[in-house]
């Protein structure tokens, strides 16, 4: 009677009939449904008359330069595993305005020095609270908020605050090789935390705790620290757009950020930062930033109003939470 077959070790046991083949992972998921969206968008862009034209590509690089810089600093609090900071569109406004005001009384490098500082020590406070106290992000943001608008009202009665004629160099409204200084001011911002994360010790360590916060505890990391410094840098590189739209038009007001969280987590999650942290790249979320920036321009141009810009934003994120869920699950 002759001996079974037997399989050589190493090798695999051949695909059984009928046998059903692997699912496709969250990764290829979500790239697929990225490639689909991005041709979607491009048809879209290519059907919408003057979307091509100098005017329409300047506004579409200077609306992505706020929103990317908001963006980037949403990456760090959203790859640290903290979701995201409904403060971060006030926090906008307000460092519009105290630049404006530093501008006023002391000259343009000291405003400038005081607006990145206090940008940064308002979400710094923030962080502090998420990463020692162990408070729930979402509820520090939203009292940050409330606090911001607060404490803006009671002090600026006018509601706006304007420079003093002169003091705001006219130069930095310019461009650089065709390109506002705006852009070249996010290109820059975007290299920046790129290399923060890649490249450094604290980005090692802020994408461990976005992963797996008990983990990094028990290997030594300070993970108070790492999500301070963070909320820090997040601060540092929002208080950059409010500083940029204020030298734009000489002025501020808290209506300078309305909205642009929403706009910058959209651009986040574009990007394929996970939700639920521990992954992500600043030069994916400058990806995602001119994916949303092109989405507003070509509304506007196809004459729909700003609610509809909202619509959308709110539209893509529902998008990616589900496809990212679906991709867990699988």
């Amino acid at each position: 009677m002759s001996e079974p077959p037997t399989i050589p070790t190493g090798a695999s046991a051949p695909t059984m009939p009928g046998r059903a083949r692997p699912r496709l992972d969250r990764t290829q998921v979500f790239s697929a449904a990225q490639a689909i969206g991005l041709l979607a968008l491009a048809a879209a862009v290519l059907t919408t008359p003057g979307f091509l034209a100098e005017p329409s590509i300047l506004s579409l690089l200077t609306t992505v330069s706020f929103i990317g810089c908001v963006a980037v600093g949403m990456t760090l609090i959203t790859i640290g595993g903290n979701i995201m900071s409904f403060a971060l569109g006030a926090t906008v406004g307000v460092t519009a305005m105290v630049f404006i005001l530093a501008v006023n009384q002391f000259g343009f490098a000291p405003g400038l020095l005081a607006g990145l500082c206090f940008g940064a020590a308002i979400t710094g406070v923030q962080g502090f609270a998420v990463g020692w106290l162990r408070a729930n992000p979402i509820i520090v943001s939203i009292a940050a908020l409330a606090l911001i608008y607060g404490v803006t009202q009671a002090f600026a009665e006018r509601g706006a605050v304007y420079a003093v004629p002169g003091l705001v160099p006219a130069m930095l409204k310019g461009k650089i090789a065709g390109m506002p200084i705006e852009f070249i001011v996010l290109l820059a911002s975007t290299a920046i935390a790129q290399l923060i994360l890649s490249a450094t010790r604290f980005g090692r360590n802020l994408i461990m705790v976005g992963a797996n916060l008990r983990a990094a505890e028990a290997v030594g990391v300070h993970t108070w620290r790492t999500v301070t410094a963070a909320y820090l840098w997040a601060g540092l590189f929002v208080s950059l757009a409010g500083i940029m739209l204020a030298i734009r038009y000489e002025s501020a007001n808290m209506d300078y950020g309305v909205g642009y969280e929403y706009d910058a987590i959209a651009a986040v999650l574009v990007g394929g930062t996970a939700i639920g942290g521990g992954q992500g790249s600043a030069l994916r979320t400058l990806a995602g930033a001119m994916v949303i920036a092109a989405v507003q321009v070509m509304l506007l141009l196809k004459g729909l109003r700003q609610e509809w810009q909202y619509l959308v934003a709110g539209l893509i994120v529902l998008a990616v939470i589900i496809l990212q869920s679906r991709g867990r699950g699988r």
